[in-house]
């Protein structure tokens, strides 16, 4: 998966988040459903942006961003902020 590819599938995901933010906000709150959907939306779009910034750290340290693989989720929501 190269750059351009995780942006336009983190613009995918943050366009959903808003439309299922949006609707919920709308309804004063969201159905269950709703909200795993939103978490899901927020653990891929941490894991996006997680190969992102590795792909591009590769590519500073004259790496190869291409040998960069998306990390499980449990490992990139075990990140501190």
């Amino acid at each position: 998966m190269d750059d351009k590819t995780i942006l336009n599938r983190i613009s995918e995901l943050v366009d959903e988040e808003h439309r299922l933010r949006s609707t919920a906000q709308a309804n004063e709150s969201g159905t269950e459903d709703e909200r795993d959907r939103l978490r899901g939306l927020e653990e891929s779009l941490d894991q996006c942006w997680d190969l992102l910034r590795r792909r591009r750290a590769a590519r500073e340290t004259h790496g190869d961003p291409d040998a960069q693989g998306e990390r499980p989720r449990p490992e990139v929501e075990r990140y501190l902020q």
